[in-house]
């Protein structure tokens, strides 16, 4: 079953989807996997992997729309250097309230993925364990250039008009809110270590060995850095969206490790 709807909350409406799996589990309800969207993404980008992610794992799936993106309200600043550490406070705040979320598996993808360990770490004691796909940890030269090649397609005819079919009229604030804070002076140091140190929980950190915006030395941070147990599986062959270009791999990973964690 699937349900949508949009929140209330003090940074205008929130789009969210929720994703119930096909099987039955009883009186049996474990904690919620809730999804982090990339920079460019939204619900709808993840297509159908809500779905194959809750039928795998016999979870709920919960995805959202950060202010600015997909179906919900726009965001009237741009994004500051404390966007990524800022979102345990704000929309997914709002979230959880709405939904009653009270434990939760953290599980997201490229910047989505820093913004789940910004959650895992604020709330401690009610993220089970952290999921990164593609996650940055710092600003690596790779990544900027994967970004500036990013920008120089963007640049040509009808490009934009790809996004304003998941964005609407927020496209180029979407496209702006990735390229021009990722380039900014303002962020060339960034580093996610101070969140990392906090996060307590188990994680698993999945990132491809051809991952066009980052290299391996992300997924060892995330793994290395946490106080919690830290896992990491590197996808040969695969880019920076996992869940779309291995999908089965990506799942059987994910259920495999969030047995071994339940097992303990």
């Amino acid at each position: 079953m699937n349900t949508a709807g949009h929140l209330p909350s003090a940074i205008g409406r929130i789009f969210y989807s929720v994703t119930e799996p096909a099987s039955d589990r009883g009186s049996s309800s474990p904690a919620p996997i809730v999804l982090f969207h990339d920079s460019l993404g939204c619900v709808a980008l993840w297509r159908e992997f809500p779905g194959a992610l809750a039928n795998a794992t016999g979870r709920t799936v919960i995805a959202y729309d950060r202010p600015g993106f997909g179906d919900s309200d726009p965001c009237p600043h741009a994004l500051t250097r404390g966007f990524i550490e800022a979102e345990p406070k704000q929309a997914f705040t709002a979230l959880c309230d709405h939904l009653g979320i009270d434990h939760f598996i953290a599980f997201g993808h490229s910047v989505g993925g820093a913004m789940a360990a910004a959650c895992a770490a604020t709330y401690p004691n009610r993220c089970e364990a952290l999921i990164t796909e593609s996650a940055q940890a710092f600003v690596e030269a790779q990544t900027l250039a994967g970004i500036r090649e990013a920008r120089a397609q963007f640049a040509q005819p009808g490009q934009v008009d790809r996004l304003r079919k998941y964005h609407g009229d927020k496209a180029p604030w979407v496209l702006s809110a990735w390229i021009d804070t990722w380039l900014s002076d303002e962020f060339r140091d960034w580093t996610l270590d101070g969140v990392l140190k906090d996060v307590r929980c188990p994680s698993l950190a999945l990132h491809g060995d051809s991952d066009e915006f980052g290299s391996a030395e992300h997924p060892r941070r995330y793994s290395s850095r946490t106080s919690g147990r830290g896992d990491m599986h590197l996808l040969p062959g695969c880019g920076h969206v996992p869940h779309r270009e291995q999908e089965g791999v990506v799942l059987e990973v994910v259920v495999g490790f969030l047995r071994r964690i339940s097992a303990h």
